[in-house]
């Protein structure tokens, strides 16, 4: 039987600095297992390639040869309107964490309309704070205790979870509107910061613990690119208004 697959091409996985290239591998295996094709790797050097084929298998040798690599996470990220950080470790700086099944129903209504990203931190340490401050949700997997699990695992957890909803369950979608990517909204944010700063609102003491806040607030807004611009163009005023105040 055909089943269609093609709205997980608006998903992409993204690994950051990975360890091993047999992981990378292992990774795209699971995601060619659950219909996803793209990989996205954030990495100041190129794997090897004949170990990440290896564990890839000939299946998926397409998606190892196909991979993005960017030196950059916040480049990597540009064209995603909706990013799910995973993460073992708890902490007040890192957001409320859900389960991976809680959040693919959600992450699903935006495809139609939006690309998605799942994204991986390394195996040793996983996502820094200042990594997921990119992310709009924050992905836990509930274990017994033990909560760490190999890098292709969490992927091929992800990643089965997403094509269960979408595909098995068949969901019926509400899609939302295209909202904005992640590069309109890290100007929007940079905008949101420099006028901030300008009308002494943040404090050098509390910088980044305010501008994270804001940036999970206004993140949770789903806002559009004309509404993101609509932020951009308030906070020039405000710069302007401020320049001119100063000099009279």
């Amino acid at each position: 039987m055909y089943i269609d697959t093609s709205i997980l091409n608006n998903v992409a996985i993204v690994l950051v600095r990975p360890k091993f290239p047999e992981n990378i591998g292992a990774a795209a295996r699971s995601a060619m297992n659950m219909g996803l094709s793209r990989l996205i790797l954030v990495s100041d050097r190129e794997p090897d390639k004949e170990a990440m084929a290896k564990m890839a298998t000939h299946k998926a040798l397409h998606i190892i040869e196909g991979m993005e690599i960017h030196k950059n996470l916040e480049d990597a990220l540009a064209p995603f309107a909706y990013i799910i950080g995973t993460t073992a470790r708890r902490g007040r700086q890192r957001g409320s964490e859900r389960s991976p099944r809680q959040l693919m129903g959600e992450l699903a209504d935006f495809l139609p309309n939006n690309q998605a990203a799942l994204m991986f931190g390394p195996e040793d340490s996983g996502l820094s704070n200042d990594e997921l401050k990119y992310c709009q949700a924050v992905s836990a997997i509930p274990t017994a205790g033990f909560s760490s699990l190999n890098l292709a695992q969490a992927v091929a957890i992800h990643c089965y979870e997403l094509y269960h909803c979408l595909i098995h369950d068949q969901k019926d979608l509400e899609p939302v509107t295209r909202c904005a990517t992640s590069f309109e909204l890290e100007g929007m944010f940079q905008h949101v910061e420099e006028a901030l700063v300008e009308i002494n609102f943040l404090e050098e003491k509390n910088h980044s613990y305010w501008m994270n806040n804001i940036r999970k607030f206004l993140g949770r807004m789903q806002l559009t690119s004309k509404e993101s611009n609509i932020i951009r163009g308030i906070c020039r005023q405000f710069m302007r208004y401020q320049e001119h105040y100063e000099d009279r």
